[in-house]
């Protein structure tokens, strides 16, 4: 699993550095930063600790079919999965989120 970045959604509020538990994030210049991508892995612990979607990652085969992005918005104790397939197809689904407010 491979987590990508969306700069332009970044707040650089620190939610993500905060709940990774490999500490593999860092701000600069008020942005996230995913220092040695190649250390996550796949917890989705920072996708969800983000309220604002910058953060998303690319789903394998065997979960949401090849290339299907996957990004979580939190709004309150809601946690918003969206899951967007290559050819456009889009689904999302709603969970109630017991440790939202924990980020």
């Amino acid at each position: 699993m491979s987590i990508q970045i969306r700069k332009d959604l970044c707040t650089g509020c620190g939610a993500c550095v905060s709940a990774c538990p490999g500490s593999l994030f860092n701000l600069k210049d008020n942005k996230v930063v995913l220092r040695h991508p190649e250390d996550c892995w796949g917890c989705t612990a920072c996708l969800k600790a983000c309220a604002f979607g910058a953060i998303y990652t690319f789903l394998g085969a065997d979960i949401g079919g090849k290339g299907t992005e996957l990004s979580i918005s939190r709004e309150g104790t809601k946690l918003h999965w969206t899951f967007v397939k290559p050819n456009g197809g889009k689904h999302s689904i709603t969970v109630d989120a017991r440790n939202a407010n924990r980020y």
